[in-house]
């Protein structure tokens, strides 16, 4: 199988995404000739930046899909042994200015969550990155019934920043998607809106699928498998 390279047709991604699973991190690492560091420490990304790499994705930070040409987000999971997520999952930052007219349908997060491909792998802390086999890929869109509820929690939390209550934004609102401070530190600093309509400096926040929300998504793909 040629890695890193481009995918014409969703069945040749998943093809691709179904070959590379079984192995290690290290194993995929090597045939990149990509440098495995010794831990996540300084290095978060770097899972989903090799698999990436070896799927041939090209979006990277943009706001498009990892595969836009067939309208495919791509997204790694860390799993634990039992095939559980051991952490949320980001999907975009929230627009906390011009956010007025933004609607579900027009929306980044509907955008990036309509197709994709998810790749989980393990995670556990006890076991050496580079000894980290990949699992077999999920090609996944949201039922009727998940895209409700999507809609629902982003209405609930975009209302609230089109207000101007940043300050009544915690992580325990949303059922299946949340809101959380995503910057580098606490004085990466963005522009927002207060409650008086007055621009002032907030934390950049970010729409998180919640651990229920990708663990059902994982556990229907297993039982439709057995």
């Amino acid at each position: 199988m040629q890695l890193a390279t481009f995918s014409t047709t969703e069945q040749e991604l998943l093809q691709k995404a179904q070959w590379i699973a079984g192995f290690t991190l290290g194993e995929i690492a090597q045939q990149l000739n990509m440098p495995v560091p010794a831990d996540l420490t300084r290095d978060k990304g770097w899972v989903g930046i090799l698999i990436e790499t070896a799927l041939g994705a090209k979006a990277g930070s943009k706001p498009e899909q990892d595969f836009a040409h067939l309208g495919i987000e791509l997204k790694t999971i860390p799993v634990n042994a039992k095939g559980m997520p051991l952490e949320t999952t980001f999907v975009s930052l929230a627009p906390l200015t011009q956010n007025s007219g933004i609607t579900w349908q027009t929306s980044h997060v509907k955008h990036k969550l309509q197709r994709v491909l998810w790749v989980p792998v393990e995670g556990e802390r006890a076991i050496p990155l580079a000894q980290r086999h990949i699992g077999m890929p999920i090609l996944w869109s949201p039922s009727p019934t998940q895209d409700q509820q999507l809609q629902r929690d982003w209405e609930e939390l975009m209302e609230l920043i089109v207000l101007g209550r940043l300050n009544e934004i915690n992580a325990t609102l949303g059922e299946v998607l949340q809101l959380r401070p995503k910057g580098k530190n606490r004085q990466a600093l963005t522009n927002a809106i207060n409650q008086k309509g007055e621009p002032i400096q907030s934390l950049p926040l970010g729409f998180y699928l919640r651990k229920n929300f990708t663990s059902e998504i994982l556990q229907n793909f297993l039982y439709s498998t057995l």
